[in-house]
């Protein structure tokens, strides 16, 4: 039996008030709009339509026939801050950097054939932000130390020692399934103490943060938080002075420290690790979908989903993180970097998958209110991308406020006075000088 559509094609001069738009003729990040459909309600909203779209699809079910103007807010069709940004420098091979740009040799598989044989979980939020943030902030407290001690325990050897990793990542993979937001917020605001390890920690939160979002089934979560953990491992065998190097590596430095995925893959296998997708996750996160990636330079649909899994998380991770060779990126400006990466590194539909996870503007990212306040992102709303929870730092004079003001931008979408409360602009990870990791949720 067919499915009955329920969507139509409307040409952008047809559009009318009451109309609820549910796709566009471009991907929603592509575009000033929300990540979600919105209804017509005023002018403006046709005008901004019209700016971007030829045409969009209607839902001819979800619509309002009876709209007035004075409904309250200016516009559905809220504008998304884009900051200025250059393409962040990918390390590949010389002989991929001295060929032309490559594609995927067929049309990307679509986000729903990445599991095909595995049964997928539905995940809600079960406890708030605040109430998993004790849990939250104990389970990256516990992971952490056993990284610490873990890497000093396998930094010689011939193979790995992997006792209790398992029971590591367990309370944080448990913390993530009830609520993403307060490890996220845990991890992101963990002062940095140790390069490697702070990597690995990172990694490993992302990591499962979106594996949850792609619905992955607990047990692949465990696989996604070892083997992130992990993916870095071989990197204990090279010389530190090409690890701790702050300019970029010659040819020969390169290829030395691209070694690492090989000597991280074999010592894996002689501690006797015999999952498939753990050893994916090593040995494919830094393939890269247009084959500039390495060691084999796959490409497409022949990276190991839990590769290109991989792939992305160290990407992210190493824009976000505290670079020897670079500034630090803000979490949002991270999340820009990505998109402009769809489809030539990374899978679209999967950036776009991280994006819905860790949001647009992600937990710990700094932004300014539309009357200069400025606020520091806690939590995410799951249904409006662009109005998470806040918590407030500088008043409109840059001044200091107390602790513990929060404001749910989903809820709260105005200033008592009427005018529009929005976030306006993104900013820089220590702006006016605000240690990050000094703030305390309360």
């Amino acid at each position: 039996m067919s499915k009955t559509l329920t969507k139509i094609k409307v040409d952008c001069t047809d559009l009318a008030f009451g109309m609820y738009v549910c796709e566009l003729d471009r991907p929603w990040l592509d575009t000033p709009f929300m990540i979600q459909g919105f209804y017509i309600k005023n002018l403006d909203d046709i005008d901004t339509v019209r700016k971007v779209c030829d045409y969009v699809y209607v839902d001819k079910i979800v619509h309002r026939d009876k709209l007035t103007r004075n409904l309250p807010g200016a516009s559905s069709a809220v504008m998304l801050p884009r900051p200025e940004v250059t393409t962040p420098r990918v390390r590949m091979s010389k002989a991929a950097e001295d060929s032309p740009r490559k594609r995927p040799a067929r049309p990307e598989q679509g986000i729903e054939d990445f599991f095909p044989e595995k049964k997928l979980a539905d995940y809600d939020n079960t406890v708030g932000w605040r109430d998993e943030a004790r849990k939250a902030r104990q389970a990256i407290n516990f992971l952490y130390d056993y990284i610490g001690k873990f890497m000093d325990l396998n930094a010689r050897g011939s193979r790995i020692i992997m006792q209790s990793i398992d029971k590591a990542v367990e309370p944080m993979v448990d913390s993530v399934i009830r609520n993403p937001d307060a490890c996220l917020w845990s991890t992101t605001m963990k002062p940095p103490a140790h390069d490697a390890n702070d990597a690995a920690l990172r990694a490993s939160v992302f990591a499962v943060v979106l594996g949850r979002q792609l619905r992955l089934p607990k047990k692949d979560l465990y696989s996604l938080a070892i083997g992130a953990l992990l993916f870095d491992i071989g990197k204990l065998r090279l010389d530190d002075a090409i690890l701790q190097a702050d300019r970029k590596l010659n040819e020969r430095e390169m290829a030395e420290m691209q070694r690492h995925v090989e000597i991280g893959l074999a010592l894996v296998k002689r501690s006797g690790m015999r999952e498939p997708d753990i050893l994916d996750f090593i040995e494919n996160h830094h393939e890269r979908l247009d084959g500039s990636g390495y060691p084999r330079g796959l490409t497409g649909d022949a990276i190991p989903a839990f590769g290109r899994i991989a792939g992305l998380v160290d990407c992210y991770n190493a824009i976000t993180g505290s670079r020897r060779y670079a500034s630090t990126r803000s979490p949002a400006e991270a999340i820009t970097l990505l998109y402009k990466l769809k489809s030539v590194h990374f899978h679209k539909d999967l950036i776009e998958e991280f994006i819905q996870a860790i949001g647009v503007y992600p937990v710990g990212a700094m932004v300014e209110l539309t009357n200069g306040e400025v606020a520091i992102v806690v939590a995410q709303s799951r249904t409006r991308r662009l109005r998470p929870t806040v918590s407030l730092l500088l008043d409109a004079n840059l001044k200091p406020v107390a602790e513990g003001r929060y404001i749910d931008l989903e809820k709260i979408t105005h200033y008592d006075d009427g005018s529009k409360l929005d976030i306006v602009k993104n900013l820089e990870p220590n702006a006016y000088g605000i240690d990050r990791a000094a703030i305390r949720l309360k």
